[in-house]
Formats: structure tokens, sequence, C-alpha cells
């Protein structure tokens, strides 16, 4: 029994077989055999879409029944065009004269247009003579406008038709771009003769005759890799002919042609817009002139272009008008372009290309993109032109436009291996093909993947070639797809870095193999800025027949591509070399980058940004454990420390010894903190907590030691407690904070006062140099604890430790109102328990007067003014200094203290000795407005990760804003910027800081409540 229309239908790939029946029943098709259309839609694309326009063209144009009955092959062509481009069977039933575009016979093997066809062709439509230096056209305005874009549409659907007709389009796809680029520049060829009609209206035929302009194509374009619909990047050059005309009036009619131009393909008229004319890549963007003089041009180059405009100009062409002008632009910019690669800001510019790969893609977009994002088609372009931009400054032979023939050369030149070279060769056009297919369908800029399952069937079909028989699916293209894309990404790292190792290494005789000075080219551009060293490190590392040294050859091209996207490749790389040194052959390290790629790319993500871990990591090696477990990154609480002190210390009597172990964990847990931000696992408030831990628990080791130390000689006379202050005592520390303390002391019962006194002096003293004092064996990379006691009473010329009772006593009778403000943030750290709840007890009454009277507000007032004036270092930007600067943390915390030292007698929310606790209770208690507290807090929290970023990047501390661009893009990233986003901080900072100087003065200065 026969299958039923229906069942035939959707054999066919029918999405709607219901609706195709309605339309197979149409009168336009009665008459025709059904089986010689089911026979045509089997070969187009989009069987649904075929027989919908052919129903709507027959309406328009009986006779192409003929077309039809005579069945395959002869009506080939027609079914695969109109079931692939909905756009372009618009275009052939708006205008059915064209129809007899499906005369032609097809080929599997068709050949590309001739360039000067398409350009006579055009030219001829709008009545210009091809022949003519500088062509004019018999027609102008809207006719000339129409005319133009339906011979430029006829030449299209001849050109899809041999495309969807090739036996394998991707050989035939270099071919189809370069003839889509020939079009486009005849196209804009017309386009200029009509401007010239138009403008000889205005001027005067023999004014506008005296000036020279040239059409420069630049990107795809000028590279004859265009695609079906996409902008028209173009520079503009003008001349007068032979000083007919002077530079003034030439660019001045120079700017009406190529306005005209623009006018003539996207301008309003019956027939739709061809594509945009974009010129932004011209000098200054679009701030510039739009035309210009070749000697304009050669001015800005030379005086005020940055890197990317020279890469810009790989691509540049002459593609219509003046062809003599043209040649001289592109011989005079050529040189420009291959110098490019050792002009200053090349790295900044490569690194800013690289960007362009994944940025800007909306969250929705990101896994359809063919075009943008990782194993997308910009990856190809990026690899393909920094190779070319290395590489081409001393070989010729790279000295070409288009991609396929770039991979080509560099294939020739051994740039790249033979065999990744092939295979780059077939993803870049798969992903191409892809793009030509889904844009052809309805004449649209797109770079996305359809959704929708009819769709991604109809795409399927229309990227086979004419002898493929085997059945196309969603699935299968998908399948086909993402396969491409992880080529891509693995091909990029094999083709830029694996020709390294092997020029260290001579890996494989089918490998790329550089010359030293190729090899140190390709690394300067990315980034490393002693390519010599680099080397030096890659043959180390790659040296030998371990199973180390055969496992790095093997990941190091992806290890060095991670690298490199770090602000110090070089320091990545030495410290990489070091830990791998150290670790050796342990079988977890070697496990670990074979198989967990993401903590291999932490690692390297540590290394190449932050000097302060890369030198923890490179004395504590067996910590890069970690970063295969984020359950080893979680910080260790203070209990678990502090037990785990205990438990060491109690193994040694030596002191040194004793606190070289309690030393040794506090540098673990900072690192393990910073292991943890850096990969977003802890918040800004997490991490000032965990750190403060470190500290808390290292200073009770230290005091546990002291104390002990102090029995050695006699009893214990008295109980120690340190107290916390400052930002410390708010448990807001950063990586680079030193502890500032206070110490308190009570003598044991029947002890004598003096001896006591004496023995928690000894205590305290010692306590500060256990936790300072070099060791032997050193703690390497320590950022070694300070503990600052100037907070004391009577500061530096007050006793170092004082009993309770003198604390009392002092209060009582000589307490400034500084003081006051200094007890906000007093905590006990470590010491006697009793001791700590009496203090604090002491601490409570001072630190929450009942009220501040007039003279109390003033002197609060005039204290911050001395510190503004008196303690800024000498030359310093006050709007860069984080701590005592304009809206910096000085300013957030003193008006955060003023408020406390007003209401939390009356409002016991304030009482904190958390800044931003404290900032959130005044707001929720009305005392500042919520705006404002929120601004307060951004410009804190923002000062604070800034301040932290510095000892993060540098292994130093730093109260300033960086102005070196270099260590501003790594603050930045820090900071949670992305690359290349520096200067975005840096204004973000400066606004933030000089609102919240704003709010500071207009609050600390308000009258007295």
């Amino acid at each position: 029994m026969a299958p039923s229309l229906t069942r035939r239908l959707i054999a066919l790939g029918s999405s709607d077989p219901e609706r195709a029946e309605r339309f197979l029943g149409a009168p336009e098709l009665a008459g025709i055999d059904e089986d010689i259309l089911l026979e045509g839609l089997s070969v187009a694309p989009d069987p649904d879409g075929a027989i919908t326009a052919l129903v709507r063209l027959l309406s328009r144009d009986p006779g192409l029944r003929d077309v039809v009955e005579a069945g395959l092959p002869r009506s080939e062509p027609l079914f695969r065009l109109l079931g692939a481009s909905e756009a372009l069977a618009d275009f052939l039933i708006r205008r059915p004269e064209h129809l007899d575009v499906f005369d032609q016979t097809p080929s599997a093997e068709p050949l590309g247009a001739e360039p000067a066809m398409l350009r006579a062709s055009l030219l001829r439509a709008v009545g210009a003579d091809p022949a003519a230096r500088h062509p004019v056209a018999a027609r102008t305005g809207s006719e000339a406008y129409e005319a133009l874009r339906v011979r430029y549409r006829r030449h299209l659907c001849e050109l899809a038709i041999r495309d969807l007709g090739a036996a394998s389009p991707l050989d035939f796809l270099p071919t189809a771009a370069a003839e889509l680029a020939d079009l486009a520049s005849a196209a804009l060829e017309a386009g200029l003769a009509v401007a010239r009609a138009e403008a000889s209206a205005a001027f005067g035929a023999e004014a506008v005759n005296a000036v020279v302009l040239s059409v420069i194509g630049m990107g795809k374009c000028g590279a004859r890799e265009l695609n079906y619909i996409s902008d028209v990047d173009v520079v503009y050059v003008v001349d007068g002919d032979g000083g007919a005309a002077d530079d003034t009036e030439a660019v001045r009619i120079g700017t009406v042609l190529a306005t005209g131009l623009t006018r003539a393909v996207s301008g309003t008229a019956r027939e739709p817009a061809l594509w945009q004319v974009d010129a932004n890549l011209r000098p200054e963007g679009k701030d510039g002139p739009l035309v210009r003089t070749l000697d304009s041009h050669l001015a800005y180059y030379d005086r005020w272009a940055q890197s990317w405009e020279f890469q810009a100009l790989l691509k540049a062409r002459w593609i219509a008008g003046d062809g003599e002008l043209g040649r001289r632009y592109e011989a005079s910019v050529a040189p420009l372009v291959w110098a490019s690669a050792g002009r200053e800001g090349f790295v900044e510019s490569v690194q800013a290309m690289r960007r362009r790969v994944t940025e800007h893609i909306p969250a929705a977009e990101a896994d359809r993109q063919i075009k943008l994002g990782v194993g997308g088609l910009r990856d190809v372009e990026f690899t393909v032109q920094l190779l070319q931009l290395v590489h081409g400054r001393t070989d010729e032979t790279l000295r070409v436009r288009d991609t396929t023939s770039a991979i080509a050369a560099l294939a020739a030149g051994g740039y790249i291996g033979r065999n990744a070279a092939a295979e780059f060769d077939v993803s870049y056009r798969r992903l191409r093909l892809l793009e030509h297919r889904i844009q052809l369908s309805h004449l649209r800029r797109t770079h996305l993947m359809p959704v929708k399952e009819d769709a991604l069937r109809a795409l399927a079909r229309a990227v086979q070639g004419v002898m493929d028989s085997s059945k196309a699916s969603p699935e299968s293209l998908l399948e086909s797809w993402h396969r491409t894309k992880r080529s891509v990404r693995e091909l990029h790292q094999r083709i830029f870095y694996r020709p390294l190792l092997n020029s260290v290494a001579n890996l494989s005789p089918e490998e790329a193999t550089l010359s030293p000075e190729a090899a140190q080219g390709r690394l300067a551009a990315l980034g490393y800025r002693d390519p010599k060293g680099a080397m030096r490190h890659i043959e180390a590392l790659t040296a030998g027949v371990s199973r180390r040294a055969a496992l790095q050859r093997q990941l190091l091209p992806v290890l060095l591509d991670w690298l490199a996207q770090g602000v110090d490749p070089d320091g990545g790389l030495l410290a990489f070399r070091r830990v791998s040194e150290a670790l050796g052959t342990t079988h977890w390290y070697l496990g670990m980058l074979r198989d967990s790629a993401a903590a291999a790319e932490r690692l390297c993500h540590i290394l190449s940004n932050s000097r302060l871990m890369a030198d923890l990591l490179e004395v504590s090696p067996e910590s890069v454990a970690w970063l295969g477990h984020e359950r080893d990154l979680v910080p260790v609480p203070l209990e678990a420390q502090w037990q785990e002190i205990q438990s060491k210390i109690s193994r040694h009597e030596e002191s040194t010894a004793r606190m070289r172990l309690v030393r040794l964990i506090r540098r673990r847990e900072i690192l393990r903190v910073a292991i943890a931000d850096s990969a977003g696992l802890l918040d800004q408030d997490s991490v000032g907590r965990a750190l403060a831990d470190a500290d808390q628990a290292a200073v009770l080791g230290a005091l546990r030691v002291a104390e002990d130390h102090a029995k050695a000689s006699g009893p214990l006379l008295t109980r120690v407690l340190v107290v916390a202050m400052g930002r410390q005592g708010g448990r807001e520390i950063g990586y680079g904070s030193d502890a500032d303390v206070m110490y308190v002391h009570r003598a044991l019962p029947d002890a004598d006062p003096g001896a006591a006194q004496k023995q928690a002096k000894e205590i305290v003293t010692t306590l500060s140099g256990l936790l300072t004092q070099p060791l032997k064996p050193a703690v390497l990379a320590e950022r070694v604890l300070q503990l600052d006691a100037d907070l004391r009473p009577e500061g530096k010329s007050g006793p170092l430790v004082r009993s309770l009772e003198s604390f009392a006593e002092y209060y009582r009778r000589w307490a400034l109102v500084w003081e006051w403000q200094a007890l906000l943030r007093a905590r006990p750290m470590a010491g006697d328990e009793g001791l700590a709840a009496d203090f604090m007890e002491l601490v409570d009454s001072v630190r929450y007067p009942e009220e501040l009277s007039q003279a109390d507000i003033r002197e609060i007032r005039r204290i911050k003014a001395r510190v503004e004036a008196e303690r800024l270092p000498r030359g310093a930007d006050p709007s860069r200094h984080l701590k005592l600067g304009r809206g910096g943390l000085s300013d957030v915390e003193w008006l955060v203290q003023f408020l406390q030292l007003q209401h939390a007698a009356r409002h016991p929310e304030l009482r904190t000795t958390s800044t931003l606790g404290a900032l959130d209770a005044a707001a929720g208690l009305g005392l500042i407005p919520d705006g404002e507290a929120a601004l307060l807090a951004d410009a804190w929290r923002l000062a604070s990760r800034i301040r932290s970023a510095n000892v993060i990047w540098t292994g130093r501390a730093s109260d300033m804003l960086p102005a070196s661009r270099r260590d501003l893009e790594a603050v930045a990233r820090w900071c949670g910027y992305a690359p290349g986003q520096a200067s975005a901080l840096e204004e973000r900072y400066l606004q933030l800081t000089r609102r919240t100087r704003h709010v500071f003065e207009e609050r600390f200065y308000a009258n007295g409540s």
C-alpha cells in the first residue's frame, strides 16, 4: 500500500504537513504531477517554505510551470533556492521578470563570477559606462537606487543557486565569500556613479569630475570573505584630480559623494536597502571627518593612531572608486600594518582583540553564538590575524587578507603544523557555512544558531552538498557544531603554543618548529615581557623523558594560554615552574593538572595575577591540592585553628620552634583565604572575618608561648589580655593589615603589683617579638603580623601595658574624646576571659557616653582636620589615597564613629565594632538616609578591596590607588572588573569618593546633633 501524502511530506522534512497539503492543492499547481512536485521538494532544505513560495511565484508568473514540470535536475535550482531563502523568494515574487535566473544549468563544482563582470553589470543598471575612469550614472534618485538594488539581488540569486547546488559547499565557501565581497564592491561602484550624477547638479559636472574618491574596503569586504548579509566596512580617501580642486574643496565634494553612495545602497526606496555602509573604522571613528585626503590619513596614522587601528588595516583593500588612488593608499598603509607588532601598546591591543572573542554576549545568546564566544569564528580570526601580525613583520608570504589563505600561508611557512592547519581551515569553513546558510534564509544579520526544531532541520539540509545522501537531522547538526567549537578552541592552543614547545623540545617532525626569534615574538605578542626567559622556563618544564615532562609537554599549550590571560604571564610561568619542580612527580599534582581543567586554570590565574599567592604557593606547594576541591578552601574556624596550635606547640619546648609552627599555620590560612577569595567563594565581609581569625589564632599562640617563657623564670604573677583595636577589632581587615592592640593585665592574688607589672611588660614584649622576629628555618613569604599598641592611653608616651585598675583610673580622670572614639572598636583578642569581661564592662562605660558636649564635638572635628593635614604623605594625591584621602576609609569611619559616640548610649543597635554594621544600624534608626548609607558602604568596601588588591598583586601594602596602568589593571581584576577595564575602576573610585566626601562634610560638620 502506497504511503499517504501526509507521510510522504513528513518524510521529506515538512513540519506542517497539513498546511503543505493545502498548498499542494492550490489552483496554481493544478495539473502538475504530484510525484514531480514531491521530488522537487525532496531537495528543498525547507519543503514547507518552498511549496508556499512556489505557489506565490506561479500566481505572479504561470510560465514557471515549465520549469517545475520538467522535474529534476531542471527544477533543482528552483526548489533549492525557495527552500533555503525566504528573502530571495520574496524578491522574485516582487520581481518576477527575474525568474529566468532559474534557466542556468547547475554545476556540482561551480565557479565564481568575474569581479569585472559584476562591476560592469551594476554600473549598466544605473546607466553608467563601465569603461569610464569615473563612471557617472544616467539615472538618479529612487529610480537609480531601485535599479541598483534589483540588479544586485539578481546576482545574489545567481550566486545562491550555485552555492546551494555545490557538491561540496565547504570547498565553494571561499569562492562564494569572495563573490559576495565583489558584488558589494560593484554595488558601491554603482552607488558612487549615482552620487556623482547627483552631486553634479549641485556643484557642476566639472567640479565633481575634478575630485577623485577611492573607497577602501575593510574587514570582511576588504578581505574578500563577506557574508550574505553584513555591514560593509569602508574608509574614504579623496584627492583633487591633478590639482584641479584644492584639498578643502575635494573633501567637501568627496563627503557629498560618500553620503550619496551610502544613500544609493541603504537609503529609503521602493526596493529595500542592501546593507549598511559602516565608515566607523576611519581615523577618529565617528568623531572624525567622513572623507580625508591620503596625506591626512597618513598624518593621523603617524601621530595619533592606536595599535588596533593598524591591525584593522590588515584587511584594507581598494574596492571602488579611483583605482590609482586606492592602490597608493594600500601601498602607504601596508608598512604600518606589518610594523604594528613592534609598536608600544601592541600587547594591550592584542588582549583587547582577545576580549572581543567573548565580550558583549547576552547570557541568553551565549550557547547559540556562531561568531562570538569560545570556539567561534572570532576565535579563529584572532589566532590567524595575531600570527600574521607577529610573523608577517619578516615574512612577506604571510601578508594576505583572507583567513583561509592566511592559514595556508602560515602552514607553508612552518608557523603552524600541517595537520593542525588543515583541521583549523575545515573548522573555520564549517562555521562560516553555518553563518552563510542562517543569514541566507531571511537576509538578516545574525550569528545565532536557530532554536526551533524545524529551523534546525532546514539548516541541517541546507549545509549538505548535493551529493550527500546522509539523513540530516537537528541532532546531527548540533553535534557537529559543538564538535567544531571544541576543535577550534583546542586548535587555538595547539597552533599558537605547540610550536613554541617544539622549538625547544623537538616534539614531532610533523609539528611546526619556530626559530628562537619567531618563538619569542609570538610570546611577546601575548604579553610575555621577557620572552627569552619564558622560553627557558618552557624548556626546563618540558625537557627530559620523565612522566612529569611528558605530561607538561601535553598540557603546556593550554597552560601558557591561561597564563597569558593574566596581568603578569612571566611571573606566572616562573612560579608554575617552581611549583612543578617542588612537587616533582607527586601523583596528585600531575593527576590534578591532567584531570581537573578547572583547578589547572585556577592555578594559572592565581600565579599570573597575584605575586602574594604565587610566592606563598612556591613555598607551600602542597596547598595547590586545595584547587581541586572547593571544600578545602572553606576557612578554618578560629576554634579549630586554636586547637591545632595548642596540639602542635605542646610537642615542643623551645619557643622558636613553637612559634614557627604558629606562624606557618597563619601563613597557610592566609593563603587559603586568598585562594577562596580569588575563586569567588567568599564575600568581602567573610574575607575580613577569616583573616582576623587567622591573626587572632596566631596571637593566642604567641601569648601562650610568651606566658610559658615567663614561667620558665618563675611563677606567673599576672594575667594578660590582648585587646584588638581598629579594623582588627571590627574583624574587617585586609591582606595588608597590621593589628592595632592594647595590653591589659591583672595581678594574681597575693602577687606584688610592681613585679606583676614588670612581668606583664615582659610577656607582651616577648609576644610581639615572637610574631615578628626572624626564625630559623625562616617562614618564607610570610606576611609578618605587626602589633601596634599606639592607641593605648597616652599613646607612645604611656606604658606599654597597664593594669585594669590603671585603665579605669585613666579613663575616669584623663581620657580624651579621641580615646573614647578609639575604644568603639575594642574587642578581646587573646588572654584571660574573666579579665576580658571586666575590661569590656569598663570600656562600654567610656565609649558610649550619655552625651557629647559641643566642646567634644569641636575636638573631634579638630582632630579629624589635623589628621588630614598632617598624616597624608607628602606628595600624595588626596583623591587617590585610600585611607586618608577625599572620601576614603577615614572619612567613612570617622562619620560612623561620630554617630556612635552621639547615639549609642540610647540605641544599643549601634554598639558594634563593625563599621558597616554600625552604618547599617544608623540607617535603620534614621540617623542617616538609606541612600547616603549605601553610598558610604560602597565607597568603604571599594577602598578596602583596592587596599587588599594592592597586597595581592604586589605582595606589599599600599594605601594608594595605583597610577601605573599595569598595576591598576591587576587591582581592577581583583576587584571584579573585566580585563581591560582598569579605567572603569579608576572612574568608579574617584566618583564614589567624591560623592562620599560630600556626604561626609554635610553630616560630620553639621550642627552638633
